[in-house]
């Protein structure tokens, strides 16, 4: 819109936001596709951001990475980044300091273990998508402990899978956009629901320009020119949308499903096939009181099922509340559980929560009670990173 095109954005559902998508209760209470989080190393969405104008609807939180401690219910460790100091100082600092997690010989080989990456650059990054982060890390002599101890956690909060699955240059990109930039792991909020707080703002802008944003407009089927190219999208609503250039924005498992027969053979879109979303369910659970052992940050569960959590009663603008927590949470890795009924999965949610608030929260509910709990489920989310992914990737 802003080169001057006349964009009509279709979306299928009655919702904008895609994976930002959000609802609202009878109550009036949002509840969200996932629990996300806006990193100091995603330049591109803060530019979008400033480019509308919405900069303050970002909540910077303070510069720290907040872990539960499994084996010491109701206890947190944290990684502190000290502001003083540039990028990668104030990073080997935060993990130099922390004495919770990992024992100083273990720290001494991580750093070690990870030289290569902080100075092989964008090149090592890429060699290393044959390895899984657990392949990895033995490879590098860096102890199994560390990989318990934080990277499952990190894996479980990039792409819901643990480390003997996920490829490394995930993390590895991840790792190296932290080190490398002084604000890179800082992490922000949104201050309110995302289709309107976010994406709302996105399509008036696109609309004030000329363009079009269509709910409701679900893609039938890609019709194609003798010679192969896109003749138009027909829509399952009976329209037909004819363009100049198409655009796909949708999950990879969407894309395979509308793929012509005769793209299928084409190599370009072959690769595709190794590309399938993984699953994962996003938890809100509205308690009748206030939790006290929570943070206004994004903490990182390290249970078995949950990955990262927050509550949003205290680190959400639009969603705060003086008197009751509501905790969103990311439920991962989710296969398992992606056909379970919802009160199964509150009740599995609910005894990891136990073991994180022993004060405040027990299974059976004899402490704090649920007032209500929403459960959305992705079936296919982000498609999952394993080795030799990147390959894969459209242009």
């Amino acid at each position: 819109a802003d080169a001057g095109h006349m964009p009509i954005v279709l979306e299928s559902r009655d919702v904008l936001g895609g994976k930002l998508a959000a609802w609202k209760d009878e109550d009036g209470d949002w509840y969200e596709t996932g629990l996300h989080i806006f990193f100091g190393a995603y330049p591109n969405v803060q530019n979008l951001f400033g480019e509308l104008g919405i900069d303050d609807r970002l909540q910077w939180k303070e510069h720290s990475m907040i872990f539960a401690m499994p084996d010491k219910p109701g206890e947190f460790s944290r990684f502190d980044f000290p502001e003083v100091l540039p990028a990668p100082l104030n990073g080997i600092l935060a993990i130099l300091r922390n004495n919770e997690m990992l024992t100083w010989p273990e720290k001494v080989k991580f750093a070690i273990g990870l030289l290569p990456a902080m100075l092989g650059g964008q090149a090592y990054v890429e060699a290393q998508d044959g390895l899984t982060v657990q392949d990895w890390m033995r490879k590098q002599g860096v102890p199994d402990r560390v990989t318990t101890e934080v990277f499952i956690a990190m894996s479980k909060a990039l792409n819901f899978i643990n480390p003997e699955e996920l490829s490394m240059q995930c993390i590895l990109i991840a790792l190296n956009r932290f080190l490398q930039e002084k604000h890179g792991s800082k992490m922000a909020f949104l201050d309110g629901n995302p289709p309107e707080r976010l994406c709302k703002p996105m399509a008036d802008h696109i609309e004030s320009l000329g363009g079009e944003v269509r709910l409701n407009s679900r893609i039938k089927k890609i019709e194609l020119n003798n010679d192969g190219t896109v003749k138009s999208f027909s829509l399952t609503n009976g329209n037909v949308i004819e363009a100049d250039a198409y655009v796909f924005a949708t999950p990879v498992d969407i894309l395979k499903l509308l793929m012509p027969e005769n793209w299928k053979e084409i190599p370009y879109f072959k690769k595709l096939e190794k590309l399938v979303g993984v699953p994962v369910i996003n938890v809100h659970i509205w308690f009748d009181r206030k939790l006290k052992n929570t943070y206004d940050h994004l903490l990182f569960s390290r249970s078995q099922l949950l990955s990262v959590y927050a509550d949003m009663s205290v680190t959400c603008k639009e969603y705060y509340d003086p008197n009751k927590s509501m905790l969103e949470l990311v439920f991962a890795p989710a296969e398992e559980w992606i056909s379970r009924s919802d009160s199964e999965i509150i009740e599995a949610t609910m005894k990891e929560l136990a073991t994180l608030f022993p004060d405040e929260i027990s299974a059976d509910q004899s402490k704090a009670k649920i007032v209500k709990y929403h459960v959305v489920k992705t079936p296919r989310s982000v498609y999952k990173t394993v080795p030799d992914c990147e390959p894969c990737r459209p242009l």
